[in-house]
């Protein structure tokens, strides 16, 4: 683990704060699916390593570290924003809602650290830029976003197989983009994303 990964937990117990919970999303770019926000409160006295930024790792890794996460944490929430909310109020405003979501549901929670988005509620938050590559409570919730969310679009990949969202789980990728010029858009897709590509 490395060091500079609590530095903001630190600094927060310092500062007299008890339980710290980190949230992150996955998904504010694909051109289909959701955007998922998980939150997580993690025990700092018994680390788990390998926690990072979701992005750098693979998704075997993703999976092992999840399965410890969901293990040891003291609490996760997970809130899960639909296409269609997407469209309708833009994928920052979604994407605040399932923050907020997951703010409001944690058990109990003194202070929460959040990757890059300010949110209005009634505890105590603090954004941090690239918060998932510098805080490991935001680091764990990356990697529960992150993987639920690849396994929503696994299953969105066995009721719409012609677009291969296994592969590449909704994001602009060359084929994705090919395939949807091919078969045009289904129930899962951003319409508010995709205008340029049909």
């Amino acid at each position: 683990m490395k060091d500079f990964m609590l530095q903001y937990e630190k600094e927060l117990i310092s500062n007299g704060y008890g339980l710290i919970g980190g949230i992150d999303e996955a998904g504010r770019g694909p051109l289909a699916g959701p955007v998922v926000v998980a939150g997580v409160v993690m025990p700092l006295d018994e680390l788990i390593e390998g926690v990072d930024d979701s992005k750098k790792l693979s998704p075997k890794k993703r999976d092992t570290l999840f399965d410890k996460i969901m293990e040891k944490a003291i609490d996760v929430t997970v809130a899960i924003i639909d296409n269609r909310t997407i469209d309708k109020i833009n994928i920052l405003n979604a994407t605040k809602q399932g923050m907020v979501q997951c703010v409001r549901t944690f058990k109990k929670v003194d202070a929460v650290l959040i990757d890059a988005v300010k949110l209005a509620v009634d505890v105590p938050t603090y954004s941090i830029v690239h918060g998932d590559a510098l805080s490991y409570s935001i680091a764990a919730a990356s990697i529960v976003a992150k993987v639920t969310r690849d396994r929503i679009m696994l299953d969105y990949d066995k009721e719409f197989p012609q677009y291969n969202f296994a592969k590449h789980k909704g994001y602009g990728t060359k084929e994705h983009i090919m395939l949807l010029k091919q078969y045009g858009p289904c129930a899962i897709h951003r319409k508010t994303f995709i205008g340029n590509f049909v």
